[in-house]
């Protein structure tokens, strides 16, 4: 079984047609994994719904403590791309033993359509996450890092290797 996490970021927000502003509503995951054909046995559980630049120590404490309890060998987060690498380097630090775990989101919300990058992060999450041994990573962009050797480029919007 696949534990997915979601703690909100771009990836599930929603645009306010009305004010032009970004707000979370649900998450989409379920709605994505029907419309990707997902057969994999999944459990979705939202922790938080917030924007990465919002999160804080107390909540990437509930982030790992989940990460601890939850029973399965393979745990996929949602998380916004501006804190994501400190959010992987804070579960590295807390020692989770036997678990590869892959964090991703997306640029672009998935709520825009086609031009979002959810959908694609989320099927390189969920293939790196059966494909990786136990560790922690950033998915994003169609490929994997390792938490110590990753950066997002705020210049061009990807994420790369640190330099």
């Amino acid at each position: 079984m696949i534990q997915i996490f979601i703690t909100g970021g771009t990836f599930d927000k929603e645009y306010n047609y009305i004010n032009g502003e970004l707000y979370f509503k649900d998450t989409h995951l379920q709605d994505m994994l029907e419309r990707g054909r997902c057969t994999l046995n999944v459990d979705i559980k939202t922790l938080m719904m917030v924007d990465s630049l919002e999160m804080t120590d107390d909540d990437r404490d509930i982030i790992i403590h989940n990460c601890k309890r939850s029973k399965s060998e393979n745990i996929i987060i949602t998380h916004g791309t501006d804190t994501m690498v400190e959010t992987a380097t804070a579960l590295h630090k807390a020692k989770i033993k036997n678990k590869t775990i892959v964090l991703f989101g997306a640029m672009i919300p998935y709520a825009f359509g086609t031009s979002s990058d959810g959908f694609f992060n989320l099927g390189a999450a969920m293939a790196f996450v059966q494909m990786n041994q136990p560790g922690v990573y950033v998915a994003m962009n169609g490929r994997c890092y390792n938490w110590n050797n990753v950066r997002k480029n705020r210049d061009t919007g990807f994420f790369e290797k640190k330099l």
